[in-house]
């Protein structure tokens, strides 16, 4: 049997800060290969160079990753400010839609970090630009300094709904989590349903109530150590499960 092929988000950068490139983290594509068993594709975030039908009739399933970049607030009925950080229009207009389709069709979806902010906004919801700023919250951003493995260490436990989705898929109803995120879910779209928060009450992993497929996200980044972590591991081995089922 052929293994299931993976779309992963890619992001925009400039190599040497002049050379335009699309391109995404080694971890996401190992978590795909070697933990969810999947072929992975990077897919630029290029709306001119295919459309959503494109995507759905070439992919069995879509990582939605993390980024540097923002969605843009237009997207949810707010003007920008420089609170917003920097965007990436073209990433949100081939998102957004992919995200509504798959959900619509029961594609297999996995959201990270901005990819969970986009499951959120692609249903209605709201973001906060700066959680950080709000009363009695903790700063969820990545620390500036210090190596990868510092970064993306545990920083804060989550704390998963009794009997939800989250707690079957995890086994446990309290898990530690990195974090490297500025921005966080201000009010929650129609049909999201939050199953887990840290321990300040920002949202951190939901999933799309009714859905008929594998459509979760989290505001972590389980890609880091995913074929180790105890928390990382079963999200993308389920993921894996999802893109093997006859329905998909």
């Amino acid at each position: 049997m052929s293994k299931p092929v993976v779309g992963i988000i890619g992001n925009s950068y400039l190599i040497d800060e002049k050379y335009p490139a699309q391109g995404s983290g080694v971890i996401n594509v190992e978590a795909i290969a070697e933990v969810a068993q999947a072929i992975p594709v990077i897919i630029p975030s290029l709306p001119r160079c295919f459309s959503t039908g494109d995507l759905m009739s070439s992919f069995d399933g879509f990582l939605f990753t993390g980024g540097r970049s923002n969605i843009h607030p237009s997207y949810y009925g707010c003007e920008p400010t420089e609170a917003h950080g920097s965007f990436d229009k073209n990433r949100d207009e081939v998102v957004l839609p992919l995200i509504q389709a798959c959900e619509k069709r029961g594609k297999p979806i996995l959201g990270v970090c901005r990819g969970f902010q986009e499951f959120n906004v692609a249903f209605g919801g709201t973001l906060h630009p700066e959680i950080r700023e709000l009363p009695g919250r903790i700063n969820h951003r990545m620390p500036p300094d210090g190596t990868l493995e510092e970064q993306f260490a545990h920083r804060h436990e989550v704390q998963i709904i009794e009997g939800s989705e989250f707690e079957r898929i995890l086994g446990s109803k309290r898990i530690l989590v990195n974090s490297l995120h500025g921005q966080g879910i201000d009010s929650a779209g129609d049909r999201v349903l939050i199953e887990g928060f840290a321990i300040d009450g920002t949202p951190e992993a939901l999933l799309i109530r009714d859905s008929v497929g594998f459509c979760l996200a989290v505001q972590w980044h389980p890609e880091w150590n995913a074929s180790s972590d105890k928390v990382s591991k079963p999200l993308f081995e389920e993921f894996g499960n999802a893109l093997r089922l006859p329905s998909n």
